[in-house]
Parts: C-alpha cells; sequence; structure tokens
C-alpha cells in the first residue's frame, strides 16, 4: 500500500531496533504511516550507516537481529505503522573480514562460486584482483608482514590464502595469491574491479545476475512476504547494470503492494522513466522545487556579483557555474576515475579491433574520446531511448574539437557508437554501454556533488543533491508545473527536504536562502566580520553563511563541516593530498572567526532575519506535508532542526520540544490521513492564483477540493514592498475552516484578503467545511 507519510530513522548501534520500538508511541501520535529505516543488513562492525553490506542473508546483530526487527515491526503495527527499508544493491563492503562472499573469491579465484557476485577485470589484473588496502608500498609493508591462523595478516588486516600456498616463502606466497595487496593509492589507476562512485572499500555487486539477486535479496523479500516490511527504497540504482531489468525482477517478487522508490537524482527537466515499475523517487527533486521558490532570483544574481568581487575565483574555480563543474569533471575523469576510463578505454579498443573500419583507432584517442564524451553528459546517466538526446552530436563534435590531429578525432564517433549501443551486441559491446553508463553517474556524483557544489558556493543552500547552483530561484509557475507532473505520472513519488545526505537540513537552508533578498545586509555583515584573517575568502564566504544557517556558536559542529568543504573541493587540500598547514589555518579562522566572538555579529543579523527565515521554514514544511506525493520526514524534522552535513546529520535520533513547525506538522498530516483521497489520488492538484500588487509573493493550491495550502515567498521583499495590501487569493467555492487552529473560518468563491489568511501566521491550511468536493 502505499505510505500517507514516512519518517526516517538512522538505525545503528547507538539507536537499534529496540530504542527504535520505544520511539514508535511518539511517532505515530505525529500522524505518519510507516517508519522509514536505514540499511539492516549485515554490516562492517560500528558502521553508522549500514551501507557497507557483509551479508545479505541476516538482518544485522548490533541492531538487534532479525528478531529485534520482527519486535519492532510488531510495535509499529500495534499502532497502524508499517516499516519502509533502505535496500543496497549495488554495492557491499570490500573487506575480506567481513565479507564472506569476497572472502571466498580471494581465496578460490575466478572458480569461485562467488566470483560471479563481483565485476571483477581479471585479464587487466593479470590473473589476480587488485586489493588497495595497504597504508605503506608493499615493499615496506613486507617486513611486518605473517602468516597465522591460516591466513595471511598484512597492513593491521587479515588475508584468506590459497589453498597448498600456506607453507611457502613469503614473497612467493604473495605471487601465488589471487589477489594482489598493494598500495591504497594505486585504486586511482589500477583497480581492476567495480566499486561504488570512487570508493575502493565498497565493491560493486553484478545483482543482473539471477543467482547473486536471488542469494542477495532473499532475506528481505522473505521479510516483505511476511508482512514485515511494505515498502523499499532503492539506494543508487544508477549503479547496476540494467535497471529497469532489475526494478522488473524485485517488483514481480515483491509483489505489486509494496511500495518502491528509486534514490534517482534527476537533473533539471529530467523525467524518471515512465517504464520503470516503481512509485517515483526518494524526493531530491522535489526538494530544489520547494527550496526554489524562497529564492529571489534578481538578490541571487546579485549576491553571486558580491561573492565574485569578495572571493575573487577564477571562472572554473568557483567564479561561474558551469566552467567549475566542467573543470571538476575533467579532474575526477583523468584522476579519481582513470581506472573506469582504462577498463572503457581497453574495451573499446577491443571491440574496434574486430571491426576493420574501425582498427586503427589508437588506444589514447580512445582513451581522450571516452573522457570528453563522459564530461559532456549532462545528467547522471543515459537511459534507453534518450541516450541520443543525452549524447548528442554538439557533445560529439565539440569533443573531436579537443582533438589536436583532427584525423585522429575519428574515434569519438565509435565510442559515442558504443555509448548508444550501435555497434552490435557482443560481450564486449555490452560491456562498454553498461559501464559507460555505470561511470557516468559516478563522473556526474562526484565532480558535481562532491567538487563543484563545493566550489561554487554564492549561495550554499542551493548546493544540495539534484539541484542547480546556477539557477537556484524556481518561479510559482514552475512549481505548478512540476506538481502538475507529479500528480499526473508520479502521484505515490516520495518527496523530501533533510535527508542523511543532505549537506544542510532545511532549517539551516531556509536561513541561508533569505540572503538572496538581502544581499547588501550580506555584504555589509562581512565588511562588518572581515577583520578575523582567513585561509583564503572562499573559505571565509561559506564558513560565515554555514555559521549563518546554524545561528549559534556551535564550533564543535561548524569546525568538521567547513574542514570536509575545503577537502571535497580539492582546491587547497583533498582527503587523500591534505595539506597540514593550509587545514589547521581552515580550523584556527573557524575557532577565531564564525566559531568566535565575531558569531555575536552573525547572531544579530540572524535576529534581524528571523521574520523571514519563520516564513521560509513553515512555507517549506506546508509544500513539503501537502504537495503530490509521500513525504519523508527525516528524524527530528518535525521541529526546528539544524545540521550540516555528515556526520553532523546522522547521530541518532533523540525526541525534542515541541514547537510551531512540530503543530504543523501535526496538522498537515492529520488532514492527510482524514482525507487520503485529496492527496493519494491523481488529479487532484490545483494551482490557485492570488491577484494584486503582492500577487507573486503567495503561492497556493489546493487538493481535491477538499484543501487549500498557501504560503507566504520572499517575505522581506514583500514588507519592503508594502506588504499584502490590496492583495487576494479567490478561494473555491464552499467554507473553508483553518486547519492550523484558531477556529478561523472563510467563505469561498470570491476574493479573501491575504492579509486576514496569513495574519495568524505566513502559512495557511484550509480544509472544506462538509459537503463533496467542489
Amino acid at each position: 500500500m502505499t505510505p500517507l507519510a514516512t519518517y526516517r530513522l538512522q538505525i545503528q548501534p547507538e539507536f537499534p531496533f529496540a530504542a527504535a520500538a520505544d520511539a514508535v508511541p511518539a511517532l505515530a501520535a505525529l500522524g505518519i504511516s510507516h517508519l522509514h529505516l536505514s540499511p539492516v543488513l549485515e554490516a562492517v562492525p560500528g558502521s553508522t550507516h549500514g551501507y557497507d553490506v557483509t551479508d545479505h542473508a541476516r538482518i544485522r546483530e548490533e541492531l538487534g537481529g532479525e528478531e529485534g526487527l520482527r519486535a519492532l515491526a510488531a510495535a509499529a503495527r500495534a499502532h497502524g505503522l508499517g516499516l519502509v527499508v533502505d535496500l543496497v544493491p549495488n554495492h557491499m563492503a570490500a573487506s575480506p573480514l567481513h565479507n564472506r562472499a569476497l572472502r571466498a573469491v580471494l581465496r578460490d579465484g575466478p572458480d569461485s562460486p562467488y566470483a560471479r557476485w563481483f565485476d571483477v577485470d581479471w585479464a587487466a589484473g593479470g590473473g589476480k584482483l587488485l586489493l588497495p588496502v595497504l597504508g605503506r608500498p608493499v615493499g615496506e609493508e613486507l617486513p611486518e608482514m605473517r602468516v597465522a591462523d591460516g591466513l595471511l595478516h598484512a597492513g593491521g588486516q587479515h588475508f584468506p590464502l590459497r589453498p597448498g600456498t600456506e607453507d611457502l616463502p613469503l614473497p612467493g606466497l604473495l605471487d601465488a595469491q589471487h589477489y594482489r595487496l598493494a598500495w591504497w593509492r594505486l585504486a586511482r589507476t589500477e583497480l581492476n574491479y567495480r566499486r561504488f562512485f570512487t570508493i575502493s572499500d565498497l565493491i560493486g555487486v553484478r545483482v543482473e545476475d539471477p543467482e547473486v539477486f536471488a542469494a542477495t535479496h532473499g532475506k528481505i523479500l522473505e521479510l516483505v512476504r511476511d508482512g514485515v516490511v511494505h515498502g523499499l527504497r532503492i539506494d543508487h540504482p544508477d549503479g547496476l547494470a540494467d535497471p529497469e531489468g532489475y526494478l522488473r525482477e524485485l517488483r514481480r517478487q515483491a509483489g505489486p503492494d509494496c511500495w518502491i522508490v528509486v534514490e534517482k537524482i534527476l537533473t533539471g527537466e529530467e523525467p524518471l522513466p515512465a517504464s520503470w515499475p516503481v512509485a517515483g523517487t526518494t524526493g531530491y527533486d522535489a526538494l530544489r522545487r520547494i527550496d526554489g521558490v524562497f529564492v529571489d532570483p534578481a538578490g541571487a544574481e546579485e549576491l553571486a556579483g558580491h561573492y565574485r568581487r569578495f572571493a575573487a575565483p577564477a571562472a572554473d574555480e568557483g567564479g561561474e557555474w558551469e566552467a567549475t563543474a566542467r573543470r571538476a569533471a575533467y579532474e575526477v575523469v583523468e584522476r579519481e576515475l582513470a581506472a573506469e576510463v582504462a577498463f572503457l578505454t581497453r574495451t573499446a579498443a577491443l571491440v574496434c579491433a574486430a571491426d576493420p573500419a574501425r582498427r586503427d583507432h589508437a588506444p589514447w584517442a580512445l582513451g581522450q574520446a571516452v573522457r570528453e564524451l563522459l564530461v559532456r553528459v549532462p545528467v547522471y546517466r543515459p537511459y534507453g531511448p534518450d541516450r541520443e538526446d543525452v549524447l548528442t552530436e554538439r557533445a560529439a563534435e565539440e569533443a573531436k574539437a579537443s582533438f589536436t590531429v583532427p584525423a585522429e578525432a575519428a574515434a569519438v564517433d565509435a565510442v559515442r557508437d558504443l555509448a548508444l549501443g550501435r555497434l552490435g551486441d557482443g560481450p564486449a559491446q555490452a560491456a562498454f554501454l553498461t559501464r559507460f553508463a555505470q561511470t557516468s553517474s559516478a563522473l556526474r556524483a562526484k565532480s558535481v556533488e562532491d567538487k563543484a557544489f563545493y566550489r561554487y558556493t554564492p549561495l550554499i543552500s542551493a548546493n544540495e543533491v539534484g539541484g542547480e547552483p546556477g539557477e537556484p530561484a524556481v518561479s510559482p509557475a514552475a512549481f505548478h508545473a512540476y506538481c502538475a507532473r507529479l500528480d499526473r505520472d508520479w502521484p505515490a513519488t516520495g518527496t523530501a527536504l533533510s535527508t542523511h545526505d543532505t549537506k544542510r537540513s532545511a532549517d539551516v537552508r531556509a536561513r541561508i536562502a533569505v540572503l538572496s533578498q538581502c544581499p547588501q545586509r550580506w555584504g555589509k555583515l562581512l565588511d562588518d566580520v572581515g577583520r578575523t584573517p582567513s585561509p583564503d575568502p572562499q573559505t571565509a564566504w561559506s564558513a560565515w553563511q554555514s555559521a549563518l544557517g546554524l545561528g549559534s556558536p556551535y564550533t564543535d559542529r561548524l569546525a568538521p563541516a567547513v574542514l570536509k568543504a575545503v577537502r571535497e573541493a580539492a582546491l587547497r587540500t583533498t582527503w587523500t593530498e591534505a595539506d597540514p598547514a593550509y587545514e589547521q589555518a581552515v580550523l584556527d579562522f573557524v575557532d577565531a572567526g564564525p566559531g568566535g566572538p565575531p558569531l555575536y555579529t552573525v547572531s544579530l543579523l540572524a535576529r534581524e532575519l528571523d521574520p523571514y527565515v519563520r516564513a521560509n521554514t513553515l512555507g517549506a514544511a506546508l509544500l513539503h506535508l501537502t504537495m503530490p506525493g509521500v513525504p519523508d520526514l527525516y528524524q527530528g524534522t518535525e521541529r526546528e532542526y539544524l545540521a550540516l552535513v555528515d556526520p553532523d546529520n546522522r547521530q541518532p535520533y533523540a525526541e525534542g520540544p515541541d514547537d510551531e513547525k512540530t503543530a504543523l506538522t501535526r496538522a498537515a498530516l492529520a488532514l492527510r490521513r482524514r482525507l487520503p483521497e485529496a492527496f493519494g489520488r491523481p488529479g487532484t492538484y490545483a494551482p490557485l492564483t492570488a491577484d494584486g500588487p503582492a500577487a507573486e509573493h503567495c503561492l497556493a493550491f489546493g487538493r481535491g477540493g477538499r484543501t487549500v495550502t498557501a504560503v507566504t515567498r520572499l517575505a522581506l521583499r514583500l514588507e519592503e514592498g508594502g506588504g499584502w495590501a490590496g492583495t487576494t487569493l479567490t478561494l473555491p467555492e464552499g467554507r473553508w475552516s483553518d486547519a492550523l487552529g484558531g477556529g478561523r473560518e472563510f467563505t469561498g468563491g470570491g476574493p479573501v484578503d491575504l492579509a486576514e489568511l496569513f495574519a495568524d501566521r505566513p502559512v495557511a491550511l484550509l480544509s472544506r467545511v462538509g459537503g463533496d468536493a467542489a
């Protein structure tokens, strides 16, 4: 069945199933219909997230095991709640100690029955699987290696041995294994197994193989059939060899009543493939639209100009969005994804060598063509018949222009044809087609989300997954058009505002977004606090915005987030090539500036902006709770929730005091529960348009003729323009009561003054009194 609303809990050793069961009564009283649990399968011991799965056949013992999960389900059921579980089909932990399937492959090599589980290019590794897990080069680790208890002990880890090699001298023993131990730095160029993005600790799983699917999904599907689990969130489907085929098999085995949503990141107006048998996405596309309607486009542009003057970044170091994203893409495809590009180049060369018309393409030219086309894929992954709309002729011509010798540029056509599936359907062609698509999604994620979003920072609230930092504002008309599409095509899709992956929680983003309405005040603030020495102005700009978003001196939380930002940006320091002096300068700056005495100045501005932050916060929450789709509330976000990037946003759940946002959440969820036909069926969304001088500041819509949502947007600009005077909203026919409390009623069929509608708060949620829908 389709949930009315879900509530995401980060299940972890500090908050296991039993703790979640204790929270059930309070969460049920909030008005949700389903608990949404982070991954529950066996994972690396101590993991706080669970995406590093080690055993698909067991529920994680650290969380309470299967008995604990079933007890949680029973407690939830007793309060009228179901369970939705986060499922990770694409990858598992590349930990020989904990992953028995991988351990078997290391012991027995390609003849292991588990070898089919993983995408290993044995030929590229000389018949061995590269394990880049050592902290130092092998030569430096060798003196400390030893064999004990039938295992190889190296670099503080244990590895299985190929049968019959236990008594060999150490150098010969290493050479005799089905794997090659290596320094971790070799992962960039030498890795010969598919991984999750650029994370070598997570090895890709071949769920396209029916036996592997059965082995990795048996337990979860058993729980679905037993009525323990009622819905599935599918993590990173773009990483799979055949996402649609996988989803069809999952749907077949899970049954028609299991609610399934996919973590598919859609770019711009990109649609979710209509043929996927799912309810929709996990909601990042909704997040972008909700956030965007509270951004002033003119102010955002002015803010960007001020940013360029203050931070003085080069165009491709954060000065211009498109140039920044393109530079980041080149860096990732040439460095972090070098091993993936090498696989694609080898495979393309193999195909071309068998074709007399293409056999003279040099490997280097094919490699350049692969890189140049990958960086020009404008979405995470091209799909089916839409591939040509993504890998366009224009992209090919631009790729060819990168070649200094025009005659060599013909390699681009060969690679494009391969990526479009035009060069036959043999094993090599199929391998290229699949891996190109998988690598495309990894490139987009690492270059845009994890580099460019930390480099281009005029308004950091816009820098979220699926966001458009170059165009952060969304007009009411665009919002209505998006909601109309959801209402028509994906009425049961997931929607989200905060998740475990958002870089800043919705309430932090709501605070920062107000700056688009007052760029001059932001400029004055920077002038006032600018005496604090900073390592570079770009870091200072984003750190001060983060401090404003938190609004309080949480130095212990702010410093790790700022340090993570500069490492992800990779302009002055990185995770793997750290600059200790620069990083210490960053920490010293946070301690003396955004986390120190100057924060008083930031707090003053925050208090001045509080009324407009309130409008953003309540407005975003109400849109999320009443627009088409199934709202997913992240733990704690039913009240003010100020969190930065993980691990700050993955702390164990704790109940807190109710506030105005809690009352709004309860009221909206109660209405969804009382009027499911108004929210859960296609054709229920109806835009409403205000009239008068301040009409652009009201965003309103009806649902099923039974409810009306109205919110104030750009409240600071509204106040500066004279408020709601002379501006009205025409309600549908009938009598309407205030669902947020106060006992007020309004008569529809004619104009209602918005000053009256918003007299108590900057948002309104109305419920039709009696009768049928108008």
